[in-house]
């Protein structure tokens, strides 16, 4: 078991890894199907790799091709691609292991095994943050009571009797100008950051019918900022009610900010209040069409990142292209539009 250890720390090829945690998990008594599922292996992998630690030890695991054998027969090929479409992702080092392990198959380059991979249509591609507590059903209700909502005050919002805002906060880092650009195959694209945790956070609230955005920097989210970017908007439109539609961040259920509302709305009946919240169901951030908007900005820094040799010269892009800017993407109508009907 030691010299399994040191084999491990010794940081050895990612497929000699594999092979060593799962000899080293099936010594410590965890279930085949637990090793399958924390390694993405089969049974049968576990087994036979037990089996040749017993019989060779630790030098049973590495790796014998180093070689190429560079080929796959059209057989091959059929049950290689079959296997890669079991799953919507891989790791590169799976698809060595399987090579070699099932054809004894090495390949000198990469390129050999990306292109096995093209032909499988599995393409090299970022990943997408999901929650596993999103309720899809509970989602699918509030989009419905939101739109319902908006439907009914369409002739308040028209007249500037109600303004309604989706409202978000973002938290700029310095390190958000890093991203993908197109540049020279031998050069690497250097971007001078200081500090890439260096940060500033801002609230935006989008007009949901002039679709005009609105931003307010501050130190960090919490509730006296949310009450000042509430004042913030209402100074804007003092005439009018305020609707705002956002997520549940603590801040925005706060004891503060509830005696701020009971305040500003004392005395009011409900469809007078000065200030109005509307919740997005929880865990989908995808609900609020202030999160393209970010992601717009974002991505206008990175791509303009030679222009950024400081972090206010960051802010300032990032204010430049949000601010008072007006958006007509189709994700702000995902609530419906409702408003060329009374025009």
């Amino acid at each position: 078991m030691e010299e399994l250890i040191e084999f491990i720390q010794a940081n050895p090829d990612p497929r000699e890894l594999k092979r060593a945690l799962a000899v080293q998990m099936m010594m410590q008594n965890y279930k085949h199907s637990t090793i399958g599922h924390i390694l993405g292996v089969s049974v049968g992998f576990v087994n036979k790799w037990k089996y040749i630690f017993v019989e060779q030890g630790v030098a049973g695991l590495r790796l014998r091709y180093k070689g190429s054998k560079s080929y796959l027969d059209s057989a091959q090929k059929q049950i290689l691609l079959s296997w890669l479409q079991q799953k919507n992702y891989w790791h590169l080092s799976e698809l060595k292991e399987y090579l070699s392990d099932n054809f004894d198959v090495v390949f000198e380059s990469n390129q050999s095994y990306y292109n096995l991979l093209k032909q499988a249509n599995i393409s090299w591609k970022k990943t997408q943050k999901s929650n596993p507590r999103k309720d899809p059903d509970l989602v699918a209700k509030k989009k419905l009571e939101i739109t319902a909502w908006l439907t009914a005050h369409q002739q308040e919002i028209v007249s500037g009797e109600l303004v309604v805002f989706f409202e978000d906060e973002c938290h700029l880092l310095w390190g958000d100008i890093c991203g993908y650009i197109w540049g020279n195959t031998k050069e690497r694209i250097e971007v001078p950051v200081i500090n890439e945790r260096q940060r500033k956070t801002y609230f935006g609230a989008l007009n949901y019918y002039t679709q005009e955005f609105l931003i307010k920097p501050c130190k960090k989210g919490d509730s006296s900022n949310a009450i000042a970017f509430v004042e913030y908007l209402i100074s804007h439109y003092p005439k009018s009610r305020v609707a705002l539609i956002w997520d549940g961040a603590s801040y925005h259920r706060s004891n503060e900010f509830k005696a701020y509302l009971d305040t500003i709305n004392q005395g009011l009946n409900e469809d007078e209040y000065k200030v109005t919240c509307l919740l997005f169901a929880p865990n989908d951030p995808t609900q609020n069409p202030v999160e393209d908007i970010w992601l717009h900005a974002k991505n206008f820094i990175r791509e303009f990142y030679h222009l950024c040799k400081s972090f206010p010269h960051v802010k300032r892009l990032f204010e430049l292209v949000t601010h008072h800017q007006v958006f007509d993407f189709p994700k702000i109508f995902m609530y419906g539009s409702f408003f060329s009907q009374l025009i």
